[in-house]
């Protein structure tokens, strides 16, 4: 059966919140003005996974109308009373470069109890592209949660302000290979002399996956 504008307004209705989820799954083989339009109906759907699969939707459907989409997923940001939910309108804004969200987003890094919304929060600034996400990363790079703070080191490489090499260089000999590799990768986004000289250190690390990436790093700073 053929998938129509029709046919998933049908699914949208139904009481069974499986066909609804289906619904919005086959948003996506829909023309994108039209996929647009039905999600709105399903961002405030009663049953959170549906929610959560039709904001994520937002990121590739949100540039046909940007202040709407804006609007929608400022909603879910805020009044959402499902984390998951409220984590990917965060991703989403991030990725639809909707700076004026900024304000919003870090209100609630600072508010919210759920570490998945602090961790998509500051995962998303670093796409979000606003200046004034350098101090709230900061910040997030003290956090106790360690996805936070990796993210965090993330993001500090693509927001690009060269501030934040003397805070990644702490992290340099920091234990976990893991966080040593997303600083190599924040320190080949930024470059410069300072990046280069911290990634030759790297560059000799014990673990071959940090050490190679930190060599391929040099090669483009």
């Amino acid at each position: 059966m053929s998938v129509t504008p029709e046919s998933v307004k049908q699914l949208l209705s139904s009481e069974d919140f499986g066909d609804r989820l289906r619904a919005v799954n086959q948003i996506r083989q829909l023309e994108p003005a039209i996929g647009f339009e039905l999600l709105q109906t399903a961002m405030k759907d009663g049953n959170a996974r549906v929610r959560y699969s039709a904001v994520s939707q937002m990121d590739t459907l949100g540039g046909q109308n940007l202040e709407l989409a804006y609007s929608l997923l400022r909603d879910r940001l805020l009044n959402d009373k499902e984390p998951d939910v409220q984590a990917a309108a965060a991703d989403c804004l991030g990725a639809l470069k909707l700076q004026s969200a900024f304000e919003d987003l870090q209100q609630l890094y600072h508010t919210t109890s759920e570490w998945v919304v602090q961790f998509s929060i500051i995962a998303t600034l670093g796409e979000l592209g606003d200046p004034r996400g350098f101090e709230l990363l900061k910040q997030a790079l003290e956090s106790e949660t360690e996805l936070v703070q990796t993210a965090a080191i993330s993001s500090l490489g693509e927001l690009g302000n060269q501030e934040a090499i003397p805070l990644l260089a702490a992290y340099v000999t920091n234990p976990d290979w893991q966080i040593r590799y997303r600083v190599v990768q924040a320190l080949s986004c930024l470059g410069g002399a300072e990046a280069s000289a911290l990634l030759e250190k790297l560059a000799g690390d014990e673990v071959e996956s940090v050490a190679q990436s930190a060599k391929m790093g040099l090669q483009s700073t």
